[in-house]
């Protein structure tokens, strides 16, 4: 069994519910990348926003308004810090979403992409 510890990111860039969304949209394009989970103050998942959560945004002359809170998915999918990666695989390759947040005791510790994962794959084919 390949454990998800193993190969996440665990310097996840993370947002409360109350950051502006301006300010999320900065973090996307910042550090180049498609999703950012919301969390509390306690560090539990309570929500992701994603780059097709902000492509939905209503746009008017004065920008965009509002919180992570107002746009977030509050229905995330995530995985066990011990779950197998084969799992992730299934669900990356099933569903339309392009990373899982990893938790441990109910709060995030990495997040996996599905570049994550190809570099998983492509390892022992380079050694």
């Amino acid at each position: 069994m390949h454990e998800t510890r193993t190969i996440m990111s665990k310097d996840v860039i993370t947002v409360h519910p109350d950051t502006p969304i301006a300010r999320v949209i900065e973090l996307l394009s910042e550090y180049d990348i498609t999703g950012i989970p919301v969390v509390d103050a306690e560090g539990r998942l309570v929500g992701i926003i994603t780059e097709k959560d902000i492509m939905a945004l209503p746009l008017d002359a004065d920008g965009v308004a509002g919180r992570a809170e107002d746009y977030m998915t509050r229905d995330v999918v995530s995985f066990d810090e011990n779950e197998d990666v084969i799992a992730i695989c299934e669900c990356l390759v099933n569903h339309d979403f392009r990373r899982v947040p990893i938790l441990s005791h109910g709060k995030l510790v990495g997040i996996i992409s599905r570049r994550d994962l190809i570099k998983y794959i492509v390892e022992p084919i380079r050694s």
